[in-house]
């Protein structure tokens, strides 16, 4: 619409205002929004196109951002008290990318707190909710940009995934969420929760709108470390293309107890669409991902997170307590103060794991569980081009109903967490509802940097089906 100039980028972006407007107060997906500089740069989009100058098809789109990834001048709390006052001073490469094709920065998204959670409700500002249920959760911990973009308060927006944290609200939200490869996307300005298991990815109604922006954000950054140097193929023009017929490969232990009835037989519907569409549809294992990726899990990301989080001190920035006086109680005080309950579990366990007496008999077995699970992942990819299973095992729960029980909690990301763990690229989207009429996710597992082809065979899901289609009635 912008392009064929049917609407400006003004008239969009007063309309995304307008809409927020009506329905933020039952939501609560935005931490801050900036509306006024929003509008400016609006206006200024409109003044490139004008002049034939538009930057491409992102110019003058509202795009959210979770409250982890930088945006100068802009907050980044991380849904933490103790960055309830930090103004972030530069922009994360991600950023300054997507601002360079003229998307429009609206907002900073909710999330539990540090990205640690499920459910968006380790928030110390409010729990989101779910829009297509106000009584549920949006899913986490990127629950804000999941429920914004459900809502139409945006048209997409990016979140962060250390274990699932797009997939898996993207799943609850009825959205496509695009967790791509390891180091394909720069992780510089992304407030670090487990440094190697995070990764930037999207969440957008549609899988063209997912290639869209991955086209935009992804590629070496030699401010990441962990960023690589690979060729980055045209992933909108993939979607168009034939390929041979694939080979999907449906790991066996994703269906066994505990999965959802209702969702086990929307997957199955999937797989029998691709037959129908001539795939070839093979049965898979994964015998150490499904017993020990857990465990593994929430060894590797306390450990981190208890290192990444130590920065947060009292003394150089960040909450600082205002009843201590010397340096110890600052630090203990300021950490007590700053930190909520969900984060102290997880540094806790993380410290715990690594001194002295336990680093090795937890946190370098873990390492070592790792390379075994990421070696299982890719001797199943000798036999398949992606792999195909529920996005979560039941669709959103109530709003509290797993607060007070942390395993219940954790065990949501069952089938999310190993494709973390292996550093590969995973992509959730609607396949269907349940008879309340929840949204229910599929989630294709590529091969590393296999974006193209994952895209591609979601794409072609998304094609044959209207889910994308529906809107929560809010």
């Amino acid at each position: 619409m912008l392009a064929a100039k049917s609407i400006s980028a003004s008239e969009l972006m007063q309309a995304f205002v307008a809409r927020t407007t009506a329905v933020e107060g039952r939501v609560h997906a935005f931490n801050s929004r900036d509306e006024v500089g929003a509008l400016g740069l609006a206006a200024a989009s409109d003044a490139r196109r004008a002049a034939g100058q538009a930057r491409g098809p992102l110019d003058g789109i509202p795009i959210g951002f979770k409250d982890v990834i930088a945006v100068e001048g802009q907050p980044l709390t991380a849904s933490s008290k103790m960055l309830a006052n930090f103004i972030s001073p530069y922009d994360a490469t991600v950023t300054t990318k997507l601002k360079a094709a003229g998307a429009i920065p609206w907002g900073r998204l909710n999330l539990d707190e540090f990205a640690m959670g499920s459910s968006t409700e380790n928030s110390a500002f409010g729990a989101t909710a779910n829009p297509w249920d106000l009584t549920r959760v949006p899913g986490g911990s990127s629950g804000g940009s999941a429920a914004a973009v459900a809502a139409g308060e945006m048209p997409v927006a990016l979140g962060s995934d250390t274990g699932g944290s797009i997939r898996q609200p993207a799943a609850f939200c009825g959205l496509v969420g695009l967790k791509p490869t390891y180091g394909l996307v720069s992780r510089y300005g992304l407030a670090a929760f487990a440094s190697s298991l995070d990764q930037i990815g999207t969440l957008t109604r549609t899988v063209g709108d997912a290639a869209q922006l991955l086209q935009v954000v992804a590629g070496h950054d030699s401010r990441d470390s962990t960023s690589l140097s690979t060729v980055i193929p045209d992933y909108s023009a993939a979607l168009q293309k034939k390929s041979r017929p694939w080979r999907i490969g449906v790991p066996k232990e994703f269906f066994g107890p505990g999965l959802d009835a209702e969702i086990g037989a929307a997957v199955q519907q999937a797989l029998a669409f691709y037959r129908s569409a001539g795939a070839e549809i093979r049965e898979v294992s994964l015998p150490l991902t499904a017993e020990y990726a857990i465990a593994v899990y929430y060894l590797i990301a306390t450990a981190e997170a208890s290192s990444n989080l130590a920065r947060y001190d009292g003394i150089r920035y960040g909450h600082r307590t205002r009843v201590a006086t010397g340096a110890i109680s600052i630090y203990a005080q300021s950490r007590a103060e700053g930190f909520g309950e969900e984060v102290k579990r997880r540094i806790i366990l993380g410290t715990h794991v690594l001194s002295s007496g336990y680093y090795d008999a937890y946190y370098l077995r873990a390492q070592k569980v790792r390379t075994l699970i990421r070696g299982e992942f890719m001797r199943v990819f000798q036999d398949c081009d992606v792999m195909l299973s529920p996005t979560t095992p039941t669709a959103a729960f109530k709003l509290g109903e797993k607060s007070s029980d942390p395993l219940a909690m954790y065990l949501n990301d069952i089938y999310t967490i190993g494709v973390n763990l292996a550093g590969l690229p995973g992509i959730s989207l609607p396949c269907g509802f349940t008879a309340g009429g929840l949204p229910i996710g599929l989630q294709i597992i590529g091969q590393p940097f296999g974006e193209a082809e994952m895209l591609t065979i979601a794409h072609t899901y998304e094609q044959g089906h209207s889910w994308h289609t529906k809107y929560p009635n809010l």
